[in-house]
């Protein structure tokens, strides 16, 4: 009888444990998003690794929450011009939200676009369409065509198309994008 009893308390403590570290990675998460509005990205960096190790540790390495930790450190390198350290990021926040959330899932979609703002940043082009095609189906599925991610899908597909020269594929898509 004893044992099973210390086995529940051992298990109690890991919950809490668990709970503490999920309660200590979203404040360190909310100091990141500040730093990062306010363009502090070398600041945020660090407490961003921090957040990504403890939701690992806390969650394992395939939690959807890992890969939004993942997301958020990829994006300050992104922001940083960092991109060799950010595409491998987002690459892994991809893979897990892919597997743990399904292919068709709103956020499979915001990875696939981060992806492919890396890829267009760098002037990857052929690489960033298709996930940006992607991404605009998934939206236009899940959420609707008259969705503001929709319109923000589209804008980012015309984007591509004028820094490609492609003004004519650009033109109705930006026109859809206003209606």
């Amino acid at each position: 009888m004893a044992a099973g009893f210390a086995a529940i308390l051992l298990f109690g403590n890991a919950s809490i444990s668990t709970a503490q570290q999920a309660d200590e990675a979203a404040e360190l998460n909310k100091k990141v998003i500040e730093l990062y509005n306010a363009g502090r990205y070398a600041e945020a960096i660090p407490i961003a690794q921090q957040v990504l190790a403890i939701r690992e540790k806390a969650l394992g390495a395939n939690h959807p929450d890992v890969a939004i930790s993942l997301n958020s450190l990829a994006l300050l390198y992104h922001s940083q011009g960092r991109y060799a350290d950010a595409e491998p990021l987002y690459q892994r926040a991809l893979t897990i939200r892919e597997e743990a959330l399904g292919r068709d899932n709103p956020d499979v979609a915001t990875s696939l676009n981060n992806l492919a703002e890396l890829y267009r940043n760098q002037g990857r082009y052929a690489d960033a369409e298709p996930l940006y095609r992607r991404s605009l189906g998934i939206k236009e599925k899940t959420l609707g065509r008259d969705h503001p991610d929709v319109a923000n899908s589209l804008n980012n597909l015309a984007l591509l198309y004028y820094n490609q020269g492609r003004y004519a594929d650009a033109l109705p898509i930006i026109r859809r994008t206003l209606s």
